[in-house]
């Protein structure tokens, strides 16, 4: 009993030591890339060209992209207002056509391919596409960063003391950061979605108080869209994340591979989904307001 009660303890601190770190990575991540700035363009525009990729700006959406980025004073320099109508409309709607808007990337840099605006309906993804989506997702630059900030992070607090330290310890960190961020990518976004006919896409609110948004954005890891616009238990997010922790453990020493170890990843992996969800639903509200585009 006394053995059991210490195990359960030692996974108890390990989820806990886990989520923590990942609360950590996740606020990192937010602080270094917050006052990037660079191109945007929608997701909803691209669906309307269905030879455009799932992550691919569409020439309808650069050809909206460079009209709607022109400032207001070279639009009230091709047409004169009538006296009825106050300047103030004009901001109103300017405000109103960017609400719900996403954006390829959330701070330009963090990949933002899933995410739908809001009120835009799309059609569904091919197999084909879902694996796009996770290729997109698991080799786009950033996926490259964010493995060897989580690197740098279980390196640092020792998380696997069978990797040592040093340069090649933290090699082996990186490149099991690395492969469980791939992993987790292709299970969630292209494997189970494609098993399930479900939609791996997040599809923005955009809408609501906060509770409500942050509400609906956390719904998400248990609800989701299907193929045929129903809805349905998220079978990609829980199983699937289940199902890359589990794999994982053909690649992490004998040690590791312990029931605890495994429920630990599956835990940190959605919930690091879920700060993700909410980081997309006000993602527009953000670039809006504070970046004012």
């Amino acid at each position: 009993m006394k053995a059991a009660s210490r195990k359960a303890r030692r996974v108890s601190r390990m989820l806990r030591a886990r989520i923590f770190s990942a609360g950590r990575i996740v606020s990192a991540i937010l602080l270094a890339l917050g006052c990037t700035a660079g191109a945007s363009a929608q997701n909803c525009l691209n669906a309307k060209n269905p030879n455009t990729s799932p992550g691919q700006v569409s020439p309808s959406a650069r050809a909206t992209s460079a009209s709607t980025s022109q400032p207001d004073s070279a639009t009230t320099s091709t047409a004169t207002p009538s006296a009825s109508t106050p300047t103030t409309a004009k901001k109103e709607v300017s405000v109103d056509d960017s609400e719900g808007q996403q954006t390829k990337r959330i701070f330009w840099i963090i990949p933002n391919y899933r995410s739908v605006s809001a009120d835009c309906q799309l059609p569904p993804l091919s197999v084909k596409d879902k694996f796009v989506l996770a290729t997109q997702d698991s080799l786009d630059y950033s996926a490259f960063i964010v493995a060897g900030m989580v690197a740098g992070y279980s390196m640092a607090t020792v998380q696997y003391p069978e990797f040592h330290q040093g340069a090649a310890g933290y090699g082996r960190y990186y490149w099991h950061s690395f492969a469980d961020q791939t992993v987790g990518n292709y299970f969630t976004e292209a494997i189970v979605p494609t098993l399930t006919h479900e939609d791996p896409r997040y599809y923005t609110l955009g809408n609501g108080g906060f509770v409500l948004r942050t509400g609906y954005a956390l719904s998400r890891l248990v609800v989701t869209k299907t193929d045929s616009g129903g809805k349905s238990f998220n079978y990609s997010e829980i199983v699937g994340n289940g199902a890359g922790a589990a794999l994982s453990n053909a690649y992490y020493p004998q040690v590791e591979r312990t029931a605890g170890n495994t429920m630990s990843k599956w835990a940190t992996q959605v919930g690091i989904d879920g700060v993700a969800n909410i980081l997309k639903e006000f993602w527009p509200d953000i670039r809006r307001d504070i970046f004012h585009r």
